[in-house]
Order: C-alpha cells, then sequence, then structure tokens
C-alpha cells in the first residue's frame, strides 16, 4: 500500500494533546485496511521520526438524524503512535 494513502489525517483533540504532552504519542486517521507495520513505516517515512509503538483502533461511526431522515456517519480506523523520547513532529508543534 502507497505510503500517502495510509496516513489520512491527524486527529487533534484535547485528548490527544494529552498524550502528545504526556507521554509523546501522537494520533492519525489512517486507512482501514492498513496495519501495524505499514502504519510504522509510513510515519517514520514521511514524518522522519522514530516510531516504539503503534496502537490501532476501529472506530464505529454514529447515528445521527436530520428530523425523520437518519443515516450513520462512516467507519474509520484510529492509530496511537508512540514516539521515541527524543523525537517530536513538528505538525503537532505548530509550526
Amino acid at each position: 500500500m502507497d505510503i500517502y494513502r495510509i496516513i489520512k489525517e491527524p486527529r487533534i483533540t484535547e485528548k490527544a494533546n494529552l498524550q502528545k504532552e504526556g507521554a509523546n504519542q501522537v494520533s492519525f486517521k489512517v486507512d482501514r485496511k492498513a496495519n501495524k507495520i505499514e502504519i510504522k513505516k509510513a510515519v517514520e517515512i514521511l514524518f522522519k521520526a522514530k516510531v516504539l509503538e503503534v496502537r490501532t483502533m476501529n472506530v464505529r461511526g454514529k447515528l445521527r438524524r436530520m428530523g425523520k431522515n437518519s443515516g450513520k456517519r462512516p467507519d474509520w480506523k484510529k492509530a496511537i503512535v508512540r514516539l521515541a523520547p527524543d523525537q517530536n513532529i513538528e505538525f503537532f508543534e505548530g509550526t
């Protein structure tokens, strides 16, 4: 799989910011078919950072209603990547 298709977008939330500060972890929305090894390689190549651990989870889309019509948001996959202590990703630093 192409490394540019594996990582879709970073997940920037309050919890992700706390993980970044406390445990040097960053969160990404990734392709649903990607495995941990592919995610690790993609992060190391794209961001040039040493990855120690990758944890993944499948997130179910929520049911939403607009009046009498109901629908469902799409399911997606989330990856939490733990970086080496001396590594960081500038995208999350705001530069």
